[in-house]
């Protein structure tokens, strides 16, 4: 859609620093990306974590979870950038349902910066997808897709093509915040399609939260099932 890629553009584009104040104090010092350097640093790592879901571990020798050495996903990693806690969890908010777009780009620089190390280390990563939203719901609920934008950003920061049409979303599922994990994979059953060739590519799968995983593991498994040789899960937040 012309005005989604035009909005995705302004997103891109950074703050004029000398207009630039922190969104979460106001301040206009050692202002970056939308929030100053004291702020930052306050903002909740998410530490160490399971290598194929985010989720915290307590145990640093640990590299996965108990859920996904019971049942491993079909991803071959995920990566969170912080905890899905105050005041990440309010700027997530504010950016998906207030439409305020300047919270959401700031997190979504700040996380490719962040994780951008994490990129470089990982096997090349051919093209990112943002997970999609049904059209119904894109067009007359929420009028954008978050994950699309923080998809954008990615890929300009990394230099990694961004393929939106290559993931589908094609059944409207149920609200999906109420759900244990078990709900959310039922509901979720069926529910995309690949829409473009993703035979052999390493696919970079971007979302703005990692709740339970369930969302993020259909879409990998459609992807893997479409031919595509890899996975990996990339998002600004994981909740504990």
């Amino acid at each position: 859609m012309p005005l989604l890629r035009l909005l995705g553009q302004a997103l891109t584009r950074p703050l004029d620093k000398h207009f630039a104040r922190c969104l979460l104090c106001g301040t206009a010092d050692e202002v970056q990306a939308g929030i100053c350097a004291p702020c930052q640093c306050d903002l909740p790592s998410l530490g160490h974590a399971c290598v194929r879901c985010a989720l915290p571990l307590a145990e640093t020798q640990d590299r996965h979870c108990a859920a996904c050495i019971q049942r491993p996903p079909p991803q071959a990693s995920s990566v969170a950038c912080w905890s899905y806690a105050y005041p990440v969890a309010q700027l997530v908010q504010r950016f998906k349902y207030q439409r305020d777009f300047a919270a959401g780009r700031t997190l979504a620089e700040l996380a490719a910066q962040e994780l951008h190390p994490h990129i470089q280390q990982a096997p090349r990563i051919d093209i990112l997808v943002p997970i999609p939203m049904h059209w119904r719901k894109q067009l007359f609920t929420r009028g954008f897709n978050q994950a699309q934008l923080i998809a954008d950003i990615f890929g300009s920061y990394w230099r990694i093509p961004v393929v939106p049409g290559a993931l589908r979303k094609v059944a409207a599922s149920d609200s999906q915040q109420t759900l244990s994990r078990a709900q959310r994979r039922k509901n979720l059953i069926h529910s995309f399609a690949t829409g473009r060739q993703i035979q052999d590519l390493h696919v970079g799968l971007v979302d703005d939260v990692i709740t339970t995983g369930a969302t993020q593991e259909a879409a990998a498994q459609s992807l893997l099932a479409a031919g595509a040789s890899r996975v990996s899960v990339y998002a600004l937040a994981r909740t504990p």
